[in-house]
């Protein structure tokens, strides 16, 4: 059996350089051995665990949509704004949702403290995003992490033959 307790993950910390967004998190399923690199799945594991902190004022990022990734949330405490094709939800303490690849979403903390809630996703190999408010996409690129990307729409088949 793997273990580890919570107060002996260390909080990664990210924010946007204007700080509209920014989170705290503590990837449960890395401290526990997963591997996301691998593709041997007894190391990547099927699903990540992570536990999430918005402060107070701040946004996760960007209004966004999978290509391929599901992701089940679980609020913990706080109060938060669940952003989706239907406009904005209040969320509390005990509420749990629901993202399948394709539907938009963006979480934000709408109370005074911080909004806290964990998330199981299936973080499958090859995933992308785009972000429809700025008609951007995140994709992997080989031998690196993820880049963004902002073009113009070109037919298939062109630069090809």
């Amino acid at each position: 059996m793997r273990k580890v307790n919570l107060k002996n993950i260390e909080e990664r910390v990210r924010q946007s350089p204007k700080e509209k967004f920014g989170r705290r998190m503590k990837e449960i399923s890395v401290a526990l051995g997963r591997d996301p690199e691998s593709l041997d799945l007894t190391k990547r594991h099927p699903f990540d665990l992570t536990l999430v902190r918005i402060p107070k004022g701040k946004t996760l990022c960007p209004y966004h949509s999978h290509s391929a990734e599901s992701e089940l949330y679980l609020v913990v405490s706080g109060k938060g704004s669940i952003r989706d094709k239907d406009g904005s939800t209040i969320v509390t303490a005990g509420d749990a949702f629901f993202f399948g690849p394709g539907e938009a979403h963006q979480l934000a903390n709408a109370g005074e403290e911080d909004f806290v809630y964990y998330v199981i996703a299936d973080n499958p190999r090859g995933d992308s995003c785009y972000y429809p408010d700025s008609g951007k996409f995140a994709v992997m690129k080989e031998g690196s992490a993820e880049v963004i990307v902002k073009g113009t729409e070109v037919d298939y088949f062109e630069g090809e033959e």
